[in-house]
């Protein structure tokens, strides 16, 4: 594509991604659709651009996009909703990641002549979540401050478990052993050191930061230093994406947090962006992110049907397993529609595309059915968690979720709260359903009965 051409396509996409914007507020369909399937027109579709012509650019693109978007999220969290929130964190990270790694290994066990452990490598690749689509989606849905943080975090700590896991399960193929020791103490290493690494870096930057804005065109300094922090945490091996999480939310915590000898350091008040930074930080977010998800549509790889329709099948099944993982995980007092979303909200990003490169690059037999996969998965999971997120919050699909959730005893208020009453379309939702399931359940004893007369004469 010529340069001129180019510029003009860039320049043409911010004003879509704005128009993009505008569109999602007064229809709720995610501008995250329209921007992927812009990547995915220019790039596997009609084959304009690739991944390839961007060489080392596109990596530390997706990963800039990453930093700043974990890091704002991190700055406008406060401590309180962080703290409740870590339990159902804790517990939805670990179960999807294990339920993902077994029902997206077994299938691929048995369609496919990866074995066993190449399987269960495919499966703990697509383990998490990607923190860019999710922290998008989550911030501009209605729901609780604690289910929309669960949702952050998860997204951000599933990346202990997606880059321990497949990175030794790919060692252990290697040389034919798996040590479970050793990948559980690498996974409680990268999260804790990164975290502290992250904390210690929000103190000393809080600091600096009064005296940085004594200066002159400061107003990138701020995420500079955190580009730093990742880079740090990454060369020493750990969690990038949790320092930069950490890093942001000590800082805007920092109030709380600073230790009593700090005090002459640094302000009692919160360490907050001033309005000049924040139109900065904002307008940067967006131009990143636009030009992220149409990176992910172009980086999608249509090689062959058969990886592409295994890769749609098993984006169907992690849906599906989805919902009894998001009921075990959170809270029992979790609002039904805020589970609903957060069943719908599963999508893989650009980690997933580079750790399903790895076996390939590394000479692993099976490794581009794996990439192929992968990519495959990444497409469908996007495609459809953004098109569910739109239904949950604009049609009757969130009443299917709600009546779900509501059965299996979601949604119950903590004693001395009041109850939360369901809508009117729910109800009947529920009462159409019910009384359904009570005719088919009259219509089988019904038969019963006969068959048991007949046997009788």
């Amino acid at each position: 594509m010529p340069t001129a051409l180019t510029i003009v396509f860039v320049g043409c996409t911010i004003f879509l991604s704005h128009w993009f914007a505008s569109l999602f507020a007064r229809t709720k369909i995610p501008d995250v659709l329209w921007l992927f399937t812009i990547g995915l027109l220019i790039g596997p579709v009609c084959g304009w651009v690739k991944p390839e012509n961007f060489g080392a650019v596109g990596p530390v693109f997706t990963t800039i996009t990453l930093v700043f978007i974990l890091f704002e999220s991190g700055i406008d969290q406060r401590l309180e909703p962080l703290i409740n929130s870590l339990s159902g964190t804790a517990k939805i990270t670990t179960y999807n990641f294990v339920i993902t790694c077994l029902v997206a290994g077994g299938i691929a066990y048995f369609y496919t002549d990866l074995g066993l452990l190449r399987s269960l490598m495919l499966g703990s690749i697509v383990g998490g979540t990607s923190s860019a689509v999710v922290t998008t989606l989550a911030r501009v849905f209605p729901m609780t401050e604690r289910s929309r943080t669960i949702l952050i975090l998860e997204s951000a700590f599933s990346d202990v478990y997606t880059l321990a896991v497949p990175l030794t399960l790919l060692s252990a193929y290697k040389i034919g052993k798996v040590d479970v020791a050793f990948v559980t103490g690498q996974m409680i290493a990268a999260f804790i050191l990164a975290a502290m690494l992250g904390i210690a870096g929000a103190f000393g930057w809080s600091i600096l930061l009064n005296r940085m804005r004594t200066l002159q065109n400061t107003v990138f300094t701020t995420p500079a230093f955190v580009f730093v922090i990742y880079g740090i945490v990454e060369l020493l091996g750990y969690s990038g994406p949790i320092a930069a999480l950490t890093f942001g939310v000590t800082l805007g915590n920092i109030d709380v947090l600073g230790p009593p000898i700090m005090r002459n350091a640094i302000s009692r008040k919160p360490i907050s962006l001033n309005d000049n930074e924040r139109a900065f930080f904002s307008e940067a977010v967006f131009l990143l992110r636009t030009f992220f998800f149409v990176y992910i549509g172009l980086s999608v790889r249509l090689y062959d049907w058969w990886p592409f329709a295994l890769g749609a099948i098993i984006t169907g099944a992690l849906f599906v397993v989805r919902i009894p993982i998001v009921r075990l995980a959170v809270p029992r007092d979790t609002p039904a529609k805020d589970a609903a979303f957060m069943a719908a909200m599963i999508p893989k990003g650009l980690g997933a595309a580079v750790l399903a490169s790895l076996p390939a690059q590394q000479g692993v037999p099976g490794g581009e059915t794996i990439q192929s996969v992968v990519f495959s998965i990444i497409l469908c999971t996007t495609l459809l968690t953004t098109l569910l997120t739109f239904l949950v919050d604009k049609t009757w699909l969130s009443y299917f979720y709600e009546w779900i959730f509501r059965l299996t005893g979601l949604g119950k208020q903590k004693n001395g709260e009041p109850t939360e009453e369901p809508g009117e379309g729910e109800t009947e939702f529920a009462e159409k359903f019910s009384s359904e399931f009570e005719s088919v359940k009259k219509a089988k004893a019904e038969q019963k009965n006969d068959k048991e007369q007949s046997a009788d004469e």
